[in-house]
């Protein structure tokens, strides 16, 4: 069990880290801002035992690692009071500022609504986080900051809310910090998901990884020197240099979506020289490839064209005296801290994130892209955009004079065209790629110069672009224009369509278009009227079909409720009924479900007569039923009463596989697909390097597990499934 800290022991940690970055007017507004959340927090505590002050305290330290300005460290200490103690908004900006208020509530509203779905709550999310970022960039960095301390102290929630947390960091919180280039916070959220999304990957990697740095340490030195020497030669100013290891997600992403062995990463391993100016940098890539033959393809100028995280450096990948590959980067001090704290590095909030400065507010135009996409009518839609637009790899390409346009990789000309300008886009009828003319779906590369023929007899874009289009940006200016240009015919033709797709589904009219539901769905998307509901489906912005299931769902539920009605009150339990099951002639007498063998609905059982603890209930194939039962006059005949389906069983499950790397993902994203609920986990690896993995899972009947275990049984790499673990 992990040490339980002392606040006092984190604050003096605190207070020698904020004495060095800020005046002593600044640490003593700190410390006023730690005794408010020390006083509001009192007598609260965390699942791990520990005061819940430490909690802020850590956040805080975090905050002060990264050297954002005192008032995000003050909103960093205060970042729970609202939301969990009696402290009001108005408290915090009379003791503080507003501003620090401000960042208070925003913080606490990201996390404060309830969803229906896991899908839902995920973009909700995702798009709240965006809103607060385009708002105040610091109230992203701080929610960051906060889930990065919970995952550090993850290992004290129940492991349902482990998964959920790991799999929501993976997926919203590392590929924000990614996008806001702050390397230091993305690479250990990424490790302490893949530790518990899947701990035998992570152990296997770590360990491997610590042996191939021990065999490789003498190799990495022997090539520092050798650089060293000849920067020494060529009279470059180094500031420093040494090695690097890769983040164990990163190896992960690449041994197991890729398919490769580690031996074959030749970036596993780096040697990383910082030099003071970018002059300098292109000489030591020059010197390096003096005393190193380079790989062909593998020399990146991040430099020239940074990525869209602000990253820049040169890498490239040579070849040892011994043939073994192994990367060099080569960077300015300032690109160095610009890839490890991303925005943080440039940190100017008293000049003005907010229009002032024009290098931050560039820095932060992705984000204006993001707020395009919170108008999409769709969460799928929405989350694709996403993985398209801010998450994907990026493609360079340049204009006819010179200006690099990024876009997401799998672009073609239509994208080009309508990141340049909406009226270009509209217009386009041809585009030339490094002189040639080119179809409209080519798959723009990097390095490609790009010319749009555009014509003004064009009346505007064609329907199939929509198909065509990479990114979001453009298939909503494609959809905007169709909108404007033909809303009548819209209206008529997605009509037709919503009518058509109910058809189809089995429904009527009449039967789907309840009111009250209606009413729903126009709120959720924005819409005025049910014109505007089929003028969306019409030009392509909304699915007839997504539209169709929720007015299914809502129908099936008012109808289910209607029939309960009828049936009137629920029917109540006759005596000798307990936990589901009857006891042929005794009443009221306790009965327990036994834990051997954890009969569920479906199962053959049998009632054994306890003594002092009533009627054990197993089933007829337990080994206790078989080797125990000798008295046959306490075996009783037992049965299952009618179920409603609502009741939860645990059920254990015994998982034989292959210890390959991934199999637990692969276990609990087929069990989550199922809707099925998972309350614990376990797994190790025997003699014979096989995983045997003991799975906890509520469920309604034993047809349901069958299920579970045949679904369970189709996962490749996994030998065998049985029940029965005691």
């Amino acid at each position: 069990m992990a040490e339980i800290k002392q606040p006092e022991q984190l604050y003096k940690k605190l207070e020698d880290k904020v004495s060095s970055l800020y005046s002593p007017e600044e640490t003593e507004e700190i410390k006023r801002a730690y005794q408010m959340a020390q006083e509001a927090h009192q007598g609260q505590v965390r699942l791990s035992g520990e005061p819940y002050i430490c909690h802020p305290l850590e956040v805080a330290l975090i905050i002060a690692d990264l050297s954002l300005d005192k008032e995000t460290v003050i909103a960093g200490l205060l970042h729970d009071v609202i939301e969990d103690t009696e402290i009001t908004h108005e408290q915090v900006a009379k003791a503080f500022s507003p501003e620090i208020a401000e960042m208070v509530e925003g913080v606490t509203k990201l996390g404060k609504i309830k969803f229906t779905t896991q899908e839902e709550e995920q973009v909700e999310n995702l798009r709240k986080m965006f809103i607060a970022t385009a708002k105040d960039v610091r109230i992203a960095l701080i929610k960051l900051c906060d889930r990065l301390h919970n995952m550090r102290t993850l290992d004290a929630q129940p492991l349902h809310k482990q998964l959920k947390k790991a799999l929501e960091t993976i997926e919203v919180y590392a590929p924000i910090a990614d996008r806001l280039g702050i390397f230091k916070v993305k690479a250990e959220l990424e490790d302490l998901s893949l530790k518990h999304l899947d701990p035998i990957a992570y152990k296997d990697i770590t360990s491997r990884v610590a042996e191939k740095q021990s065999m490789n340490s003498d190799f990495i030195q022997l090539n520092i020197d050798k650089i060293m020497s000849k920067l020494n030669e060529e009279k470059i100013n180094v500031l420093s240099i040494g090695g690097r290891v890769k983040h164990n997600y990163s190896i992960f992403k690449k041994t197991y979506m890729q398919g490769r062995t580690i031996s074959e990463i030749y970036d596993i391993f780096a040697i990383r020289v910082i030099v003071q100016s970018i002059a300098d940098c292109y000489a030591v890539l020059g010197a390096v490839h003096e005393i190193y033959r380079p790989l062909p393809g593998r020399i990146k100028d991040y430099i020239s064209m940074a990525k869209a995280n602000m990253y820049q450096s040169l890498h490239t990948t040579v070849i040892g005296n011994n043939g073994t590959p192994f990367e060099i980067q080569i960077r300015t001090l300032e690109m160095h801290h610009t890839a490890e704290y991303g925005i943080a590095a440039h940190w100017k909030y008293k000049q003005g994130l907010k229009g002032k400065n024009s290098e931050n507010d560039e820095k932060l135009a992705w984000i204006r892209k993001v707020m395009e996409l919170d108008e999409a009518s769709d969460n799928r839609e929405f989350m694709r955009a996403l993985k398209v637009d801010m998450f994907s790899d990026q493609v360079y390409v340049f204009t006819p004079k010179g200006d690099v346009v990024c876009l997401p990789n799998g672009s073609c000309p239509i994208d080009f065209a309508y990141s340049i300008h909406s009226a270009i886009g509209n217009k386009t009828t041809g585009a030339k790629v490094n002189g040639k003319l080119v179809p409209l779906t080519y798959t723009l590369n990097n390095g490609d110069i790009v010319s749009i023929i555009t014509s003004s007899n064009v009346h505007g874009p064609s329907r199939d672009w929509v198909n065509i289009v990479k990114t979001t940006s453009a298939r909503t200016k494609i959809n905007q224009w169709f909108k404007k240009e033909g809303r009548d015919e819209n209206i008529a033709l997605g009509r037709d369509m919503l009518e058509k797709e109910i058809k189809r589904s089995g429904f009527t009219y009449a039967q789907l278009m309840e009111p009250k539901v209606l009413e729903q769905i126009l709120r959720k998307h924005n819409f005025q009227n049910t014109e505007d509901l089929y003028c969306a489906i019409g030009f392509g912005g909304v699915a007839a079909s997504k539209i169709v299931l929720k007015l299914r769902e809502d129908y099936k539920r008012r109808t289910r409720l209607e029939e309960k009605n009828v049936q009137g009150k629920a029917q109540q339990k006759p005596a000798g009924q307990t936990g589901g099951v009857v006891v042929e002639g005794i009443d009221g007498c306790l009965v327990r479900l036994s834990k051997c063998c954890r009969p569920v609905p479906g199962d053959d059982i049998i009632g054994y007569i306890t003594r002092g603890r009533g009627v054990s209930v197993h089933r007829k194939d337990c080994i206790n039923v078989l080797n125990n039962f000798e008295d046959e006059d306490r075996v009783v005949s037992v049965s299952w009463e009618e179920s409603t389906g609502r009741e939860k069983y645990s059920a254990n499950l015994l998982i034989v596989a292959d210890n390959r790397t991934g199999i637990l993902a692969d276990i609990i994203n087929c069990v989550a697909t199922m809707k099925i609920s998972t309350t614990n986990l376990n797994a190790r690896v025997g003699k014979n390097f096989d995983a045997f993995i003991e799975l906890s899972v509520e469920v309604s009947t034993a047809n349901q597990i069958e299920q579970v275990v045949a679904k369970l049984s189709s996962i490749p790499g996994i030998e065998s499934v049985t029940r029965n673990i005691k």
